[in-house]
C-alpha cells in the first residue's frame, strides 16, 4: 500500500532535493500549501535544521548539518514504516548504471571533442551528434519509467519524476537546448539530480561514497 509522507518531512525533504529555494518554489515541489510551508520552515528554522540566506537580490532555505541529519532519520523511519527498503535498495541498485549513462550523455551534450581539442564545447552545429545524445537519453526516459513506477508504489512522494523528465526530453526533442542540462528549469539534469539525491537521502547514503 502506498503512503503519504507528512508535511512537516516534505518540507524539510523538499529543501534537502531542491539545495537552496525559497517558499513558494518548496512548497510546489510536493503540492503543499505556501502558508503551512512557511510555518514548517519557520518551525525546522527554530530548531537548527534550515537556514534562510539572501545574496543578489535573491533568497532560500537550505539544510543544516543538523537537518540533513534530521532529514535522513525521518525518511529511514518511514522507510521502515512501509517496508519499503528493500525494494529502494534494489531501484538504487538498477539506477546507478543509468546515472553513468546520464552524465556521459548530459556531457556530449556540453562538450564535442575535436582533434585539436578534447574539451571543445558543442555549439550544436553537428546534427547527428546532438541527435545521439537525445536518443540516449531516450533510452535512460524508457528505462526509468518502471523503477519510477516501483517507487511510486512504495511511497507517494516519490511520484512524478518519470513524467517530468519524459515532458523535459520532449521540450529538448523540440529544439529547447536548454532542457537537456540547465539546472535553472526543470531540465533532463535537474530532475536526474533530484531523483539521484531522493534516493541517497531516503536510503542515508553517501554520494561520493558510490561506485
Amino acid at each position: 500500500m502506498t503512503r503519504d509522507s507528512p508535511p512537516g518531512l516534505l518540507v524539510l525533504h523538499a529543501v534537502r532535493i531542491t539545495g537552496f529555494a525559497d517558499t513558494p518554489v518548496i512548497a510546489h515541489r510536493y503540492g503543499l500549501d505556501t502558508a503551512e510551508t512557511k510555518e514548517l520552515l519557520l518551525d525546522a528554522e527554530a530548531l537548527g535544521w534550515v537556514e534562510h540566506t539572501a545574496f543578489a537580490g535573491t533568497g532560500g532555505w537550505s539544510l543544516t548539518e543538523r537537518g540533513r541529519a534530521e532529514n535522513e532519520r525521518e525518511l529511514g523511519a518511514e522507510l521502515a514504516r512501509v517496508g519499503g527498503a528493500g525494494e529502494v535498495r534494489d531501484v538504487y541498485r538498477e539506477f546507478l548504471p543509468l546515472n553513468a549513462l546520464l552524465l556521459r550523455a548530459c556531457t556530449d551534450w556540453q562538450l564535442r571533442p575535436t582533434a585539436d581539442d578534447r574539451l571543445a564545447v558543442n555549439d550544436h552545429s553537428d546534427h547527428a551528434w546532438d541527435a545521439r545524445v537525445l536518443s540516449e537519453l531516450a533510452g535512460i526516459d524508457r528505462a526509468l519509467t518502471p523503477l519510477a513506477d516501483r517507487l511510486g508504489s512504495i511511497l507517494t512522494r516519490f511520484r512524478g519524476y518519470d513524467t517530468r523528465f519524459t515532458t523535459a526530453l520532449a521540450r529538448a526533442r523540440a529544439g529547447e537546448g536548454t532542457w537537456v542540462d540547465r539546472t535553472d528549469v526543470d531540465s533532463c539534469h535537474r530532475v536526474w539530480f533530484e531523483l539521484h539525491e531522493d534516493l541517497i537521502a531516503t536510503l542515508g547514503l553517501d554520494r561520493h561514497a558510490e561506485p
